[in-house]
């Protein structure tokens, strides 16, 4: 019994010993394996890295060199190409000098009926005889003196010619003042009604650009003509100057004058912007306010850019700013030129 002992113990440690080489061996696999993929995990780490700070430096070279090539301060010709605006501006203004064009060769129709001419052919004039919502005397004396001389809206019309009074809105719309004008003009219909007008003597100079609009658009004429109320009009003597100027475009037909600008407030034609007419303080030549006449062609000028034409204190004066800057023939004739009556300033077409 007592000899068997030591080698059962022998047994037992050389079994403890092949434990212990195994387990060892299978933690050294484990430590290899994690050390290599520890050095893959760095590598591809280090790789990324590398890549990054590659990319930095190349977006730094071309941010450095594109700050080189630019200007320090954009300016707004520059953020516009930017934007893409400065060629759409420059589509845009051709665009309307297309437009313009058209328009004044008459291309494109106009959205207002011509209810003035039962026929489709051109005439000769329309005359707007300008008019206030206390004239209606001066109105009855108009119809009556072309009455005498034998003439009717209807007679006219068949020698090519249109006569209305042209008169505006009240400032109170609809009040009494509009009230008369339309009855007024229920019974006799020989009116040109600016509803898009306020009738005052302030807004006279604006008058000119809504009447020349819309008798522009409503009637298809060789000329246009302004008259103030209080003038014995001779037609006979109208027509003949107007037949002899037919097929003639940019005519602008008047008294032509020039005269000194009122600078002193309070006095009759006095201009408030007279300094813009230099040290002599003169007007430019222009017709006279009483009569005037304008070809198709100028009266579709005032209507195209009825908005951005500047009107001065003076109707006739800002009809003659509109024309300085036109190829417009100035034609001074004397029989339009009226000498007014100290009495009643009512002056006759010689």
């Amino acid at each position: 019994m007592e000899s068997s002992l030591p080698l059962t113990a022998t047994s037992s440690s050389k079994s403890e010993r092949r434990s212990k080489s195994k387990n060892s061996q299978t933690t050294s696999k484990t430590s290899l394996l994690m050390a290599f993929l520890s050095c893959i995990a760095w590598l591809y780490v280090a790789g990324r890295l590398w890549q990054d700070a590659e990319n930095r430096m190349l977006l730094s070279n071309l941010l450095k060199k594109n700050s080189l090539q630019r200007p320090k301060v954009l300016t707004v010709d520059d953020k516009l190409m930017v934007l893409g605006c400065k060629d759409l501006d420059r589509r845009i203004v051709e665009a309307e000098m297309e437009l313009t064009l058209a328009k004044s060769q008459g291309y494109l129709k106009s959205q207002v009926q011509q209810t003035g001419s039962s026929s489709g052919k051109k005439l000769l004039a329309v005359i707007g005889v300008y008019s206030g919502f206390g004239s209606r005397l001066r109105r009855n004396i108009f119809r009556g003196s072309m009455t005498s001389k034998g003439y009717t809206l209807q007679k006219l019309e068949e020698k090519g010619i249109i006569v209305r009074f042209v008169i505006g809105r009240s400032p109170n719309r609809g009040d009494s003042l509009d009230h008369n004008v339309d009855e007024e003009n229920r019974v006799t219909k020989d009116f040109l009604i600016l509803d898009g007008h306020e009738e005052a003597q302030e807004e006279l100079p604006k008058k000119a650009k809504f009447f020349f609009s819309t008798a522009v658009q409503t009637w298809n004429s060789e000329f246009y003509v302004k008259v103030d109320d209080n003038i014995d009009l001779d037609f006979d003597a109208l027509i003949e100057l107007l037949q002899s100027r037919r097929g003639q475009d940019g005519a602008y037909i008047g008294c032509m004058k020039s005269g000194e600008v009122v600078a002193e407030e309070g006095k009759l034609w006095y201009e408030p912007e007279w300094w813009k007419f230099g040290d002599q303080k003169t007007y430019f030549r222009h017709a006279a306010g009483s009569i005037f006449i304008l070809s198709k062609n100028l009266a579709q000028y005032i209507d195209i850019n009825s908005v951005s034409l500047k009107a001065y204190a003076h109707e006739d004066t800002s009809v003659g700013s509109w024309m300085m800057g036109l190829q417009a023939t100035y034609i001074d004739d004397s029989r339009l030129c009226c000498s007014y009556s100290s009495q009643d300033k009512v002056c006759s077409l010689a």
